[in-house]
């Protein structure tokens, strides 16, 4: 049965505990998290937030009573005990920050029975996540689960802390707003005393804190709870936090320099690691064609090598096709890896398929048996050819060629997403190396096949770059954008860019993107009919906090960093959300469920 506390006040967490406590009276409490009988003595370890401290109970200084609880003790019972710190009796566990002292117990209380967990309390389980999801509550008492929100803490709280000393003023924007569709799918709320209409809640807080600037506010800070209705990743929630800014009289120089200072802070802070400064720079349309991705990870080479004009007029159509249609052909080196087998090969050419093209070519350097080039096509081309295909890659003995020949969006994807797979496979990086760069010169548009119409590459408030301005009216295909992200390791954790802050190039930006004046007004009105007012030139940056926190932290996946994560279908296996609601809630707010055929 459970006991109360009363009496009995906590004076330290498990691991505040130390040597210089010695002979000193202490009151502890948390889950028993081993047991170990052993007679006359019972050893219990005892599991906090904090860690683990180990408590004896002696039959001889215990009541009955208590050592009869302690008797009984099971895993996950939550105790109370106050005792006498002393330094351990058996040999020292130098694995626990409280290896060299135990608690000799006095008193005992249980405050709390505990049924068998579904799977272990303890660190690196390898239990299916879904079955964790179900039991986060359990989940979240391990060790390496309280690390990570603690370290998220972390991180959050020193921001705060940085962004209030560079200046900036913490704002919170609503929750309930307007939906503007564009990009991503709004998550609607429906209003009682409106009949037929919605709120949107907020995919960002863009446009509030672009307002925020237009009153005069200057530095913005906000740690902003967002919603996107899209399907997820590994790294992407439908609910999820940005550590969002924005300021005012600022160029992209401002911005980059506010930002780099708090990233070198976080990982000097939280990791002990010197970031370099400045973190280096990386046009756009150079990070695709060296590395297939606007997110390149720069830890290992493998980098993309174009052969078009090698392959213009040669005898492999696939290749010379590509070329003639507009596309590029490309490749990459994965060094040492020519003895790959074909089955290794043929899962390759399948992923390559999966991300749009229509196979993957190869050499395999000198791997014939007569000492030639081992190819998919060398039969379609000349000695002198595959000669030269193989010096423009710096092809040596042994190393595995891959290529991709399509239009240049579909090589870049293929062979980005080919070189991160060997990577990974031949483990050519490692967690705790970190490199950032910062992605530049972005496209301001591109062009929805679906939409038949371009659509803003980051958001329709991006700066185009000034020289660039023109061509809005000529080719919209060509303007870059003063839009910037902040990658690492091969993943975007911010991006911002410089907003217009101009009402006719707004409306310009808007006709572009195929609205109508009247379509604008109706979505952006209120952003429009404050540009009437006095606009400052005015940039900012957001970061996924969740993807931040699950770098430093070394995890897989975002959810191992946020407490109550969706799965890929957007549901909370835990609350089984999301639920039907009763029918009367239906009619207040005068919505109909309808029923697919």
């Amino acid at each position: 049965m459970a006991e109360s506390m009363k009496g009995m006040h906590r004076t330290h967490r498990c691991t505040e505990i130390s040597t210089a406590d010695i002979g000193r009276t202490v009151t502890v409490m948390g889950w028993a998290a081993r047991r170990r009988n052993l007679g006359a003595l019972i050893f219990v370890d005892l599991r906090d937030r904090s860690g683990v401290i180990q408590l004896l109970f002696d039959e001889n200084s215990l009541s009955k009573e208590d050592f009869d609880k302690a008797y009984g003790i099971r895993n996950e019972f939550v105790l109370a005990v106050t005792g006498v710190v002393e330094k351990r009796s058996a040999a020292v566990n130098e694995n626990l920050k409280t290896g060299d002292i135990e608690i000799r117990v006095q008193q005992l209380r249980v405050l709390a029975e505990a049924d068998t967990p579904p799977f272990p309390i303890e660190e690196g389980i390898s239990t299916r996540e879904e079955l964790r999801l179900q039991y986060r509550y359990l989940d979240l008492r391990r060790p390496d689960m309280q690390r990570n929100l603690m370290m998220r803490s972390k991180i959050a709280n020193l921001s705060r802390q940085f962004m209030d000393k560079e200046g900036f003023i913490e704002v919170e924007t609503p929750m309930l707003t307007k939906s503007t569709p564009e990009g991503a799918r709004d998550y609607l709320v429906p209003s009682r005393v409106h009949p037929g209409c919605f709120y949107a809640l907020p995919q960002s807080p863009q446009l509030f804190k672009q307002l925020l600037m237009v009153a005069g506010y200057d530095r913005y800070f906000q740690i902003a709870r967002c919603f996107r209705d899209e399907d997820l990743r590994a790294d992407r929630q439908p609910d999820f936090t940005q550590m969002d800014m924005e300021f005012s009289f600022v160029n992209e120089e401002d911005v980059m320099d506010v930002n780099e200072r708090l990233l070198a802070h976080l990982f000097k802070e939280i990791l002990n690691i010197d970031i370099q400064l400045p973190i280096r720079r990386m046009p756009y349309r150079e990070a695709m064609e060296r590395f297939g991705s606007d997110k390149p990870d720069i830890r290992f080479g493998m980098e993309l090598k174009n052969i078009t004009e090698l392959v213009r007029n040669c005898g492999f159509g696939v290749f010379s096709g590509a070329v003639a249609e507009g596309g590029s052909v490309r490749g990459i080196n994965v060094k040492g890896q020519g003895h790959m087998p074909r089955k290794h090969i043929d899962a390759l050419v399948d992923m390559a398929k999966g991300n749009g093209a229509k196979g993957l070519a190869y050499i395999s350097v000198n791997g014939a048996e007569d000492g030639s080039h081992k190819s998919s096509f060398a039969k379609f081309m000349t000695p002198e050819e595959m000669d030269a295909i193989v010096a423009a890659l710096d092809g040596e003995k042994g190393d595995m060629l891959f290529f991709a020949a399509d239009k240049d969006s579909i090589v870049f994807n293929v062979l980005g997403a080919l070189r991160l797979r060997m990577a990974d496979e031949l483990q050519l990086t490692r967690k705790d190396d970190f490199s950032l760069v910062w992605i530049t010169e972005f496209p301001l548009l591109e062009w929805s096949e679906e939409e038949n119409r371009f659509v803003a590459m980051h958001h329709p408030f991006t700066m185009p770059m000034e020289e660039d301005i023109p061509l809005l009216d000529t080719d919209p295909g060509k303007v870059r954008a003063r839009a910037y992200d902040i990658t690492l390791n091969g993943n975007e954790i911010g991006g911002g860019s410089i907003r217009i802050h101009q009402a006719d190039l707004q409306e310009k930006m808007f006709e572009v993107l195929g609205f109508t004046p009247e379509q604008a007004h109706a979505r952006f009105g209120f952003l429009l009919d404050a540009f009437k007012y006095g606009v400052p030139p005015h940039g900012g940056l957001a970061y996924g906090l969740d993807r931040v926190a699950m770098l430093m932290c070394g995890a897989d996946s975002i959810r191992d960093v946020i407490a109550f994560p969706k799965v890929k279908d957007a549901s909370c296996l835990m609350t089984q959300a999301p639920d039907a609601v009763d029918e009367k809630q239906l009619e207040e707010l005068h919505i109909a469920v309808r029923n697919e055929e």
